[in-house]
């Protein structure tokens, strides 16, 4: 390996790294951050957010969190909150103090730099289903394991669709590789099949420091280079009521040291692991976060930390989690008001608890990935290919939500709200006049081919023309395009000396015996 701060050099070049707009499969709308420049919805006065800040404030100095991991309880302790054994309980200065630490905006650079995002301010992003252990598409029509082969597709979907700003933690779980290394190889089919802002599992100290190697190679950088700003991210999530985990601890910390990106995500479902009311449940989620936020800035003041929600509700019959509920909407742009009273950036996700790619599944999904836009969102976890509360992973479900997902940029397009003297139109009006219509006349014809936005799976045809095209229902039109994607794959540009580099990293840390497998 090379020494601290020496860049290594090597041959080959970079002509391949350009963005493109995808190939045939779909038209699809080009490569951008999308900028929400709505209002946010704010359901909460300023009373409100007071309340649920004084509420997050009082279960921090009162109630404590469980820490169980003894390095941050170290830590902690070093920075004056009270250590009761696991417990640890700060006072609001101290978390407030670290807060405001924490930047507003920050970006994150993968291998390819074009393909850098900018998290925070008036940016919202978008990435793929994450972590569920199960698959289920159209041809197979069952819920079985998911296997390496299922996983590198999703991680095709998601590099193929520009509406994909990053890849989220694995998009089904690869079953039939050994647990130990299973990490290693997932990783290099992402950094392999992707050039888009990669993830690592907060799972220990192996595991984090493989994946951080891995990136630092994939983006041939230097050890300086790599922590000089963030290169990837990791999502930590709370085991609520109030309670981290030693393994997720353990690489918050990790990561933080080396300046990565940082997310966390308290999984609050009220009436369940949190109060029944929405405000107590926000309240607890925000303590749940704001604790291990202060953690990672005592760390490294200015590490990049983002605020999650994930506060939905439980069916009172069955105990069953429910999502894209009207109360998951409220959480979240409650959350929202919450996150821009701390100055933090904000996550949400495309959720919902249906079981196939269906008319449920759509609604509840889209009911959560509108209450991201309204709540000032700047990253949307599982935006793409979620069923069953996260526990399937469908291709059919992703391609019909990045349907949602672009139509959601299209509705931020400036163009639509444009307001010069040719967008009001008086003269195109006055030409059809009284009499006639717009089909034919130049003010159309000079914008008809852009005007509106055109979709890639949605059937606009009237119900004989679909019955004679053989009547096609949406699922399998998803399928269908999902495996014409990917035949037509072309995996991005990278340097062959970096993948043989990867490869020889992945052979040795499996020599080794990867990661502990006993949590």
């Amino acid at each position: 390996m090379t020494g601290q701060g020496q860049k290594r050099r090597r041959g080959g070049g970079r002509a391949g790294n350009v963005l493109r707009r995808g190939s045939a499969s779909i038209e699809q709308m080009p490569w951008h951050l999308p900028v929400n420049n709505d209002s946010p919805t704010e359901p909460l006065n300023e009373e409100g957010i007071i309340a649920i800040h004084e509420g997050a404030m009082r279960i921090l100095e009162e109630i404590g969190v469980e820490f169980l991991n003894k390095k941050a309880l170290s830590i902690m302790k070093k920075a004056g909150c009270k250590i009761n054994e696991q417990n640890v309980r700060m006072d609001r200065q101290f978390v407030m103090e670290m807060v405001e630490k924490a930047p507003s905006t920050f970006d994150i650079t993968p291998r390819n730099v074009n393909r850098k995002i900018t998290v925070g301010g008036p940016y919202i992003l978008f990435g793929n289903v994450s972590s569920p252990p199960a698959y289920w598409d159209l041809e197979i029509s069952k819920k079985i394991p998911g296997t390496r082969a299922m996983f590198a597709n999703f991680c095709k979907l998601s590099q193929y669709f520009n509406c994909i700003h990053f890849l989220g933690g694995y998009p089904v779980e690869p079953v039939d590789l050994h647990p130990s290394t299973r990490h290693l190889d997932a990783v290099f089919d992402k950094l392999i099949l992707s050039d888009k802002v990669a993830h690592a599992y907060s799972l220990g100290k192996e595991r984090v420091e493989d994946v951080m190697e891995m990136v630092r190679i994939a983006g041939n950088l230097s050890h300086d280079e790599f922590e000089a700003s963030p290169r990837m991210f990791t999502n930590i999530n709370s085991t609520s009521p109030l309670k981290h985990d030693e393994p997720m601890l353990d690489g918050w910390m990790r990561l933080a040291k080396k300046n990565q990106a940082l997310i966390v995500t308290p999984f609050t479902l009220a009436g369940a692991m949190a109060p029944v009311t929405m405000a107590g449940a926000v309240a607890q989620s925000i303590a749940e976060a704001l604790c291990v936020v202060a953690l990672a800035q005592y760390i490294r003041p200015g590490a990049a930390c983002v605020i999650g929600t994930f506060t939905s509700n439980v069916d009172m019959k069955s105990g069953a989690p429910a999502f894209g509920t009207p109360e998951y909407m409220r959480a979240t742009q409650m959350t929202g008001q919450l996150a821009r009273f701390y100055g933090l950036p904000m996550r949400s996700s495309g959720v919902c608890a249906a079981n196939v790619p269906d008319g449920q599944s759509i609604w509840e999904t889209s009911n959560s990935l509108w209450a991201a836009v309204q709540s000032g969102t700047n990253l949307v976890y599982h935006a793409a290919g979620w069923l069953e509360g996260g526990l399937i992973a469908s291709p059919e479900k992703f391609v019909m939500d990045c349907e949602i997902i672009q139509q959601i940029q299209r509705y931020f397009d400036p163009m639509l709200t444009a307001t010069k003297t040719e967008d009001i139109a008086v003269d195109a009006i006055k030409e059809v006049g009284n009499d006639g219509h717009f089909f034919g006349i130049q003010h159309t014809q000079d914008r008809y081919s852009d005007a509106f936005y055109q979709p890639f799976l949605s059937d606009w045809r009237n119900f004989e023309a679909w019955e004679a095209a053989g009547g096609v229902w949406t699922a399998e039109r998803a399928h269908k395009k999902y495996k014409t994607i990917l035949n037509e794959f072309e995996a991005p540009y990278i340097d062959d000396s970096i993948k043989e580099e990867l490869e020889d990293f992945v052979a040795r840390r499996k020599a080794e015996g990867g990661a502990p497998t006993d949590y």
